[in-house]
C-alpha cells in the first residue's frame, strides 16, 4: 500500500478521496529529528509551509529509498531542497493553481485596510476612541500598483486592481512576461513610482532581505508596501525605521522570518496591517489544493 505523510495536515475531502483510491494517509507533524526517522516509512510526503524538507530529511529518506514524491500544498517550494531531492530521484512538485486567487485577495484586503485605516480604527473604537477626523484615507482608484514578481498571484491581483481603476506596473527577474500587457519596468522604477508595492517573489537563496533600507528609501512617503509572499523579504528593522520616521505611509505583512513573529516593533506599530500567514486560508483554496494533491498523487502512481 502507498503510504502518504501529510505532515502539515490535509483537507478532509482530499484524505477521503485518497483513501477511497487505496492510499494510506497519515496526518502528523514531526519535529526535524523525528521526521528524519518517520519519513523512511512513506512513499509520499505532503507539506505546507511549516515543514522544511532539507537535505538531512532527504538523506534519511534515501536510507530506505521508499520516498518518491514530495508535494508542497501551495505555490512556492522554497521550504524544500528541490534540486537535491530531484538529483536523488525524488520528484518535487506543488499546487500552483490552487491558492493564487486567495493570496491575491488577501493582498488587496491589506491594501484597503491600509488605505482606509480599517484595522487600527477597529481597535481604537473598541477602546472607546472616536477618531473620525484622524483617519482620513485614500482611494485605490487612480493609484499605481507596483508588482515585484509577475507570477500567478500577481496576475490575479493585477486583474482585481484594474477593476478598481488602478494602474499596474511590474518587474520580474525573468524580464517582460509574454502575454502580460501591464507596463514592465525595473524594480527601482516600481519602487519610485508605485503608491502600493506588493511582493510576489521567492526568498533569496542566501536568506537575506530583498527589500533593504536603500530600497525603501526609493519609495514615496505616501506609499505602502505589502508582503504576502515569503517571510524575510523585507528588512524588518528598516521597515520599522521607515514607518517611524514618516518615510513610508504604511505596510502590511502576512509572512514573517519566524512564525509566529516576536518582533515587538512590528507587532505594536499602528501603521502595520498584520495577519498570521493566512494567504491561502480560504475554504475555496483549501478544496482546490486538496483536489490538486489528489490529482498529482493519482497520476504519479497510475
Amino acid at each position: 500500500m502507498i503510504r502518504i505523510l501529510a505532515s502539515d495536515g490535509m483537507q478532509a475531502d482530499a484524505v477521503k478521496a485518497l483513501e477511497a483510491k487505496g492510499f494510506e494517509v497519515t496526518q502528523q507533524f514531526y519535529e526535524p529529528d523525528q521526521l528524519a526517522e518517520e519519513v523512511k516509512n512513506y512513499d509520499v510526503m505532503v507539506v505546507r509551509s511549516a515543514t522544511k524538507v532539507r537535505q538531512p530529511i532527504i538523506d534519511a529518506a534515501l536510507e530506505t529509498g521508499r520516498l518518491k514524491l514530495v508535494i508542497r500544498g501551495g505555490v512556492g517550494v522554497d521550504n524544500i531542497d528541490c534540486a537535491y531531492a530531484e538529483a536523488k530521484g525524488i520528484k518535487v512538485t506543488n499546487t500552483p493553481r490552487s491558492s493564487s486567487a486567495s493570496v491575491a485577495e488577501l493582498a488587496l484586503a491589506h491594501m484597503f485596510a491600509l488605505a482606509r485605516f480599517v484595522g487600527i480604527s477597529n481597535v481604537t473604537m473598541r477602546n472607546g476612541e472616536w477618531n473620525k477626523k484622524k483617519y482620513e484615507g485614500v482611494e485605490l482608484n487612480g493609484k499605481t500598483l507596483g508588482l515585484i514578481g509577475m507570477g500567478r498571484i500577481s496576475q490575479e491581483l493585477a486583474k482585481r486592481a484594474c477593476a478598481l481603476g488602478m494602474d499596474v506596473i511590474y518587474t520580474d527577474i525573468l524580464g517582460k512576461i509574454p502575454d502580460v500587457t501591464y507596463e514592465y519596468t525595473t524594480q527601482e522604477d516600481v519602487l519610485k513610482r508605485a503608491d502600493f508595492v506588493s511582493l510576489h517573489i521567492p526568498a533569496s537563496p542566501d536568506g537575506k532581505p530583498v527589500i533593504t533600507a536603500a530600497d525603501l528609501a526609493l519609495m514615496k512617503p505616501t506609499a505602502y508596501i505589502i508582503n504576502t509572499a515569503r517571510g524575510g523579504l523585507i528588512d524588518e528593522d528598516a521597515l520599522c525605521d521607515a514607518l517611524d520616521n514618516g518615510k513610508l505611509a504604511g505596510a502590511a505583512l502576512d509572512v514573517y522570518p519566524s512564525e509566529p513573529p516576536k518582533n515587538e516593533r512590528l507587532l505594536k506599530n499602528p501603521l502595520l496591517s498584520l495577519t498570521p500567514h493566512i494567504g491561502g486560508s480560504t475554504k475555496e483554496a483549501q478544496k482546490r489544493i486538496g483536489a490538486e494533491i489528489v490529482e498529482i498523487i493519482t497520476e504519479f502512481f497510475a
